[in-house]
């Protein structure tokens, strides 16, 4: 049995696709219990999923002592400046028997870490744990709308297992042992879907978008090898797939906030007009620092972390952009 961790969009998404798959409870436990007796009593969850009728066999709940009593596994799915905190709150009640997944995409604030490194840190290195990842937005995954997610697990039993409580006509399960590469796509997608709506909302066209779209993904993979991540795991679902859906639909929460700051909003602005976590705002001055600790040129993720800072204007960063010195395609100099 698994149990879920986080009722916003994407925990009530995930918990339907689930509760999909069997007949057996599916329970979700949220900080909002208006919300967990929606979920319960009317099988529906307005404020994060409206329009959305949920699975009779899944049920709100506000104990994490009746969450896990039941359940091996549990999937996390809550935004990453909460990912400690639940941990924590979870650490209790664990014993053993239990595995981790999450569906999060995003850094620890502050410290940067990875989430695996943040598991490993706060349970143990024998902690059982996998990662989702991959091109999915909560409402069409809540829809049944084709979906096909990336879960990488180095525990191979585990992976299968996810695999049966996942895996149907309309959400297709690839498995992946690439923990980091994953992880690493699902945190910078989020940034240069900033880049993408700024460059949209600008007005700068298609052809500026494709190249952004383009360089982001190299600039993905710059960094997710110099972390350890695989390449074939960025040219995947976890990375190419998931950016390119982010950069260029309007149900990513990053994409409109770069398109709310190329309308002249700030960023105080932007995240209260979107009003659900903007994870690129939070995720952008880590990304930064890694990449500057290891030497590795992002100059999209740089130019974005400079407007969320407030030391440059969007138009200014485009400029930047497009006056850089020109570079053979592989990265080396030109000259």
């Amino acid at each position: 049995m698994i149990a879920v961790c986080g009722a916003g969009s994407w925990g009530t998404a995930l918990a339907a696709a689930l509760a999909r798959n069997t007949t057996a409870e599916i329970k979700i436990w949220g900080r909002e219990r208006e919300v967990l007796e929606e979920i319960t009593t009317a099988h529906t969850n307005t404020k994060y999923l409206p329009g959305i009728k949920l699975p009779k066999n899944i049920r709100g709940c506000a104990e994490l002592s009746d969450l896990l009593r039941d359940a091996q596994d549990i999937l996390i799915v809550v935004p990453s400046k909460a990912f400690l905190e639940v941990l924590r709150l979870l650490k209790p009640y664990l014993s053993a028997k239990h595995r981790i997944i999450w569906a999060t995409k995003g850094l620890e604030p502050k410290q940067g870490r990875l989430l695996h490194e943040v598991v490993e840190a706060e349970l143990g290195s024998g902690q059982v744990y996998a990662v989702l990842g991959g091109p999915s937005f909560a409402k069409e995954v809540a829809r049944q709308l084709p979906t096909a997610v990336t879960i990488a697990a180095a525990n191979i039993a585990f992976g299968n297992d996810l695999l049966k409580y996942f895996h149907n006509e309309n959400f297709r399960v690839y498995l992946n042992t690439d923990v980091v590469g994953v992880q690493i796509g699902g945190v910078l997608k989020n940034i240069f879907a900033v880049a993408t709506g700024l460059s949209d909302g600008l007005g700068y066209g298609a052809n500026a978008r494709a190249a952004l779209i383009t360089r982001s993904l190299a600039e993905m993979q710059r960094l997710g090898v110099a972390l350890g991540a695989k390449m074939e795991t960025l040219q995947g679902l976890a990375g190419m797939g998931d950016l390119v859906l982010t950069c260029t639909d309007d149900q990513s929460r990053n994409r409109r906030f770069g398109l709310a700051l190329a309308q002249g909003k700030s960023v105080t602005q932007a995240q209260t007009e979107i009003g659900q976590i903007v994870e690129a705002v939070h995720n952008v001055t880590e990304v930064t620092r890694i990449a500057r600790a290891h030497n590795v040129e992002m100059p999209i993720a740089e130019q974005v972390y400079k407007i969320v800072t407030g030391n440059i204007s969007p138009q200014d960063a485009v400029r930047n952009l497009i006056t850089r010195k020109p570079v053979h395609e592989s990265g080396k100099s030109a000259v």
